[in-house]
């Protein structure tokens, strides 16, 4: 009987089938397979993703600090020298440099209230007949703001007189919820300076929900508060003051900073110069009226360097004298050079510091 040779082999060095040759060289037949995970093609739509949160964009504004360091240093000294010399000076300086910037920023928020009608608005509550009485009122509020009371910081609804009304629904979106979102923010970015942290605040403002129909009254007072926050003497830092370029609201956290640092410088320098031709016209009055005796003299001057503008009827209430008294005494200024008529008309007229 015929033996039947084996197929095997013995060699084990030279095996027949090798199991990892073989998963190699059948890997691309094996079609059934999927293709690697990081390759498949991403048919899926897109989902909702995770909003930052409201402190991430204090981190741009700390960068735009950084970058203009040397602009916020000139910025900063300035505003302790206005702080300095308001700390020093009479009251009556704050009432008139708050006055001008609440008629400033009217201009800048559409509103453009005079300097005049302000001024009787705020001392008589006197107003014409073409006299927009919103507009009177939004003005008004932040002379009352500029001139003293608490910050925003202590309470931002008593700040800006808005409260929710106590009608209001379940499903709508609360003041008090909006301004403590705000707060929230301004509280985190502690680490920046308080003119830098203004400026943000500024134009986080309509982002939180607390703009009424583009009104930026309140973000501007409020804003100015913050600024001079660290302050003694001056309760506020000018923005509006010899224009209001710093307020525009455009381009990214640098480019607004930027503006804002030169804007507020402007207007600082501006008040700066008020107070000097105030400062010295208050000297030569003193001077020139050291002859006329009584009270009236006295409280005329002082009444004429906090106001822009005064007329007979707000001098004869801020001064108590009789009628007859306080044409007399504004006759017999007006005639010695220190102030003059800047109406031009017989009836409901106002007088103005000469020279100023």
């Amino acid at each position: 009987m015929k033996s039947q040779t084996s197929t095997l082999t013995d060699d084990f060095d030279d095996p027949l089938i090798t199991v990892e040759g073989d998963d190699e060289a059948h890997e691309d037949d094996l079609w059934f397979l999927p293709e690697p995970l990081e390759e498949e093609p991403d048919d899926l739509p897109p989902g909702p993703r995770s909003e930052p949160p409201d402190t991430a964009v204090i981190e741009d504004w700390a960068k735009a600090e950084g970058v203009h360091a040397a602009r916020l240093a000139r910025v900063a000294g300035r505003l302790g020298a206005l702080d300095d010399r308001l700390l020093r000076g009479p009251e009556g300086w704050r009432h008139r440099l708050a006055l001008i910037e609440a008629a400033d920023l009217s201009w800048f928020t559409g509103d453009r209230v005079s300097s005049d009608r302000l001024a009787l608005w705020v001392s008589m509550r006197l107003s014409g007949a073409q006299d927009d009485p919103n507009a009177l009122a939004r003005v008004g509020w932040a002379v009352r703001r500029l001139t003293g009371g608490p910050g925003p910081k202590v309470d931002l609804a008593a700040f800006l007189d808005r409260r929710d009304p106590e009608n209001i629904q379940d499903s709508a979106e609360r003041f008090e919820d909006r301004a403590g979102g705000w707060l929230d923010v301004m509280a985190a970015a502690g680490d920046l300076h308080p003119i830098t942290r203004a400026c943000m605040g500024f134009h986080l403002w309509s982002l939180a929900g607390l703009g009424q129909h583009g009104d930026q009254m309140e973000a501007a007072v409020t804003a100015s508060r913050i600024a001079a926050s660290d302050g003694s003497g001056a309760i506020f830092a000018p923005l509006a003051m010899g224009g209001a370029g710093g307020l525009r609201a455009s381009g990214l956290p640098t480019e607004r900073l930027v503006r804002w640092f030169d804007g507020m410088n402007g207007a600082i320098l501006t008040a700066m110069r008020t107070l000097d031709d105030i400062e010295a016209w208050t000297g030569r009055a003193e001077s020139v009226m050291a002859q006329l005796s009584g009270r009236t003299p006295v409280t005329l001057r002082k009444a004429f360097s906090q106001w822009p503008l005064v007329s007979a009827p707000m001098a004869e209430a801020m001064t108590g004298a009789s009628r007859a008294a306080v044409q007399r005494n504004v006759a017999w200024m007006e005639a010695a050079g220190l102030i003059r008529e800047v109406t031009g008309q017989g009836r409901f007229r106002m007088w103005k510091i000469d020279g100023v």
